[in-house]
């Protein structure tokens, strides 16, 4: 059995069991070990190293363990829950032989089961319509193993993005966030004010829908062989469907089956040798899939079917592609006012073009972590940035804190609020920050731009960008590098891509093939990054008062708090400028201090454009203090790690009661709802109840037991 993939996946386990049982390992294992790639367990195991690194060696995404735990567990019983986790999730696999992308010490969670962990800790929180590069793909292709947190060691802190002060004179205490996805539940507030829940899985009656026979009518075959057809994957320019039953009534249900399922395919009927056949063709070429057809849509009915989607562990766009590659339509023809994090259960509102209700209600049948339901039709697409904000339901595992630090840290989070600065997730994970790469393109110096971004680095990379990038330093070939990566999506890949086609002196355009908003994405984290080290300068020079000379908006136009009206004013209606050409700055110290870090960056804060148009900076203004709306808290006790300690959307239309909690048990969780306009960081907020650094570098330093 060792030798199947599942058996694969097996193998480390088997020899952890030896080793706890201290009893010797057939040597036929440790040879079935070096033959599945897993040199570094066999060589740990045979030096006896402590437990804790025979997780670490087997094959894992770096991303994987961007942990948000902010506790330094102290008991046995978090080893134990780890262990039990890794059990259930080889169990799993071992039942269903699937060729799951996970590795063995991460799991998802089954709606209505236990929620166990996932492959990637994304925590861009509430930063709606923000830059995410979401497009690299997964390979099975891994790096030497190592100790995460040795690789984490060239990793950011606060301090280095900025991130340095507190507004609550509370003693913080420590806690684990996102110990299960299911504690942490964004549900998005719409551009009416109204907080979006799944509530109602009814689809409108409509006339005009057809039977729900069209879902069962084509075999699997038929489907197989029509998509093939609509996505021009082979030669025949139409597929024939026999129709077994010849009725009139069949043949209507086979012809709208094939227009409905398979945008872009047009039907006729056909006689052969006697036999009815459904023909399909192509309606318009290739056109026709990315635009769903016109006619075919009744004029009495909105254009855009909108529904809430209730999502577990995917981010947005990953959600976006799943649904639209089991409609078969492109996945442009949905919108969205915001994205919202991976690691989280979501819920938010979603239009698509001319998919019927009945359609996308049918996935909730197919669907894993997903729901779709509170459908209805409406003449207009949704659009990034509507939206006013999102609700948060949180909860921090284990708290060390008193009831009174309690009550403290969120009395203060709830009158006073918490600075809002950008959060790590801003800056990136790497040894090369991101708004470095932001600096050198504002300054103009494209050879460092390619270097910052194709340059070996060290601390956690997957190990074919590992790979890629010693082939660049070696060679200088980007043909040659892009060889090395069996993905070329990546912004990696896409540079290289662009500097094979322009050449090296053409350093311009070949960045430009890096799609738009992930080239914004490194002078917008510049701009962060400034703006959070003024913001601590400001806080530190001045503290939680307004001053004379700091800045407010009035109207949408930011103006300077003269001296007789500082009364009129708190450091809630403070803002600070992001720097650009087109704001002002405060007229006080901090003003100058602007002027001198961007001159210690060989910048000109009075000629912010850039020779290139997308590359210059208007600006904005961005509030130093936020006050989150409708906070809400509760401590509570419990045994089992393991279990919910609330219910969801998902939970509630289920009809499952909600979870018995503890009343002497033997951990306290803190819950906590609050919420958040756009473009703020729930971490930061959480950052002001512990009084933690939210930084993987520190956290891994801070629970080394986690990774055991």
């Amino acid at each position: 059995m060792l030798l199947t993939p599942c058996g694969r996946r097996l193998l480390p386990l088997v020899l952890l069991c030896y080793r706890q049982c201290q009893a010797p390992a057939p040597k036929v294992l440790f040879l079935l070990a070096h033959k599945w790639t897993l040199k570094q367990s066999v060589k740990r195991i045979k030096r006896s190293v402590p437990q804790e690194t025979l997780y670490r060696s087997v094959p894992f995404d770096m991303e994987a363990v961007e942990m948000t735990s902010f506790k330094r567990p102290h008991s046995e019983d978090d080893v134990a829950n780890v262990d039990e986790i890794k059990r259930q999730k080889i169990s799993e696999e071992s039942k269903t032989g699937s060729k799951s992308e996970q590795s063995i010490d991460i799991v998802t969670e089954q709606p209505g089961k236990p929620l166990l962990e996932d492959k990637k800790d994304d925590i861009i929180l509430n930063e709606e319509g923000e830059e995410e590069d979401n497009e690299l793909e997964e390979s099975d292709e891994e790096g030497d193993p190592e100790s995460f947190a040795d690789m984490m060691k060239h990793g950011l802190i606060e301090l280095d993005v900025g991130i340095t002060k507190f507004v609550s004179s509370h003693k913080g205490f420590s806690g684990i966030l996102k110990e299960r996805y299911s504690d942490f539940v964004v549900h998005e507030i719409g551009k009416d004010g109204c907080i979006s829940h799944l509530d109602d899985f009814s689809v409108p009656v409509d006339d005009e829908d057809p039977s729900e026979e069209i879902f069962t009518v084509l075999s699997n075959e038929d489907k197989q062989h029509l998509e093939e057809l609509q996505l021009f994957k082979n030669k025949e320019t139409s597929v024939a469907i026999e129709v077994i039953e010849d009725t009139k009534e069949k043949r209507t249900i086979i012809h709208h089956a094939v227009k409905s399922l398979f945008p872009g395919l047009e039907t006729k009927t056909e006689d052969r040798d006697g036999k009815k056949y459904i023909v399909a063709y192509h309606a318009a070429g290739k056109k026709a899939l990315a635009n769903p057809r016109k006619h075919s849509w009744p004029k009495s009915r909105g254009s855009y079917c909108h529904f809430v989607l209730y999502k577990e562990n995917k981010d947005t766009m990953d959600a976006i592609n799943v649904l639209s590659k089991f409609l078969r339509v492109k996945p442009n023809i949905f919108s969205y006012m915001g994205t919202k994090d991976k690691r989280a259960i979501t819920v938010q509102e979603i239009a698509v073009l001319r998919i019927t209700a009945q359609r996308l209600a049918h996935l909730n049948k197919c669907l894993m972590n997903f729901k779709l339901g509170n459908f209805s039709y409406k003449n207009h697409p949704l659009k990034l940035g509507e939206l006013q904000g999102n609700h948060f339901t949180v909860v921090l595992r284990n708290i060390t804190g008193t009831d009174d630090q309690v009550q403290q840290a969120m009395h203060s989070l709830r009158e006073i609020g918490f600075i809002n600065y950008y959060g790590m997730q801003r800056f990136g994970t790497t040894a090369v920050p991101t708004y470095q790469v932001g600096r050198a393109i504002l300054q103009n110096n494209w050879n460092e731009v390619m270097d910052l971004i194709l340059k070996p680095r060290p601390g956690a990379e997957k190990g074919y960008l590992v790979k890629c990038r010693e082939e660049w330093a070696k060679t200088k070939d980007p043909a040659a590098a892009l060889k090395k990566l069996p993905v070329k999506r990546c912004v990696e890949g896409q540079l290289l891509r662009g500097l094979s086609k322009y050449g090296l002196k053409n350093i311009v355009s070949a960045f430009g093939i890096i799609p738009r908003n992930n080239r914004l994405m490194y002078i917008h984290s510049y701009q962060s990054y400034i703006w959070n080290n003024m913001v601590s300068k400001r806080i530190e020079e001045y503290g939680l008062k307004a001053v004379s000379g700091d800045l407010v908006l009035k109207g949408g136009t930011a103006v300077h708090i003269e001296e007789a009206d500082v009364d009129d004013y708190t450091i809630h209606d403070i803002v600070m400028p992001l720097p650009g050409f087109d704001v002002i700055y405060p007229k006080h110290k901090i003003g100058d201090a602007y002027k001198e870090m961007l001159a210690a960056d060989n910048l000109d804060i009075s000629n912010m454009r850039h020779k290139i148009r997308d590359y210059s900076l208007s600006g904005a203004y961005r509030k130093i203090i936020i006050r989150p709306q409708n906070v809400r808290w509760e401590v509570v006790a419990y045994d089992d790690p393991r279990i919910p300690l609330f219910n969801t959307d998902l939970d509630k239309l289920e009809g499952k009661p909600p979870p018995i909690l503890a009343t002497e048990g033997k951990f306290k969780a803190l819950k906590m709802e609050f919420s958040l306009p756009p473009s703020t960081y729930a971490t930061m907020a959480i950052r002001e109840v512990l009084k933690m650094d939210t930084s993987i570098k520190k956290q891994t330093q801070l629970n080394t037991i986690w990774l055991r």
